[in-house]
């Protein structure tokens, strides 16, 4: 995941994948790095958060 002007960045930031339209992806492989604290929370909160985006609540 990355900005939104960064080339590189297969996602946006709304976690959709840049090129092909109605895909997001929720999970562990958008964190460009393993965060030091719990993967498995930071993953459930990167569910909660694409959740939060298909809701339109963001």
């Amino acid at each position: 995941m990355g900005a939104d002007d960064d080339p590189s960045a297969p996602l946006d930031a709304r976690l959709r994948v840049k090129g092909v339209e109605g895909l997001r992806v929720a999970d562990g492989s958008v964190m460009p790095d393993l965060v030091t604290v719990n993967p498995c929370i930071t993953t459930m909160m990167i569910g909660e958060r694409c959740a939060d985006l298909l809701r339109g609540a963001a």
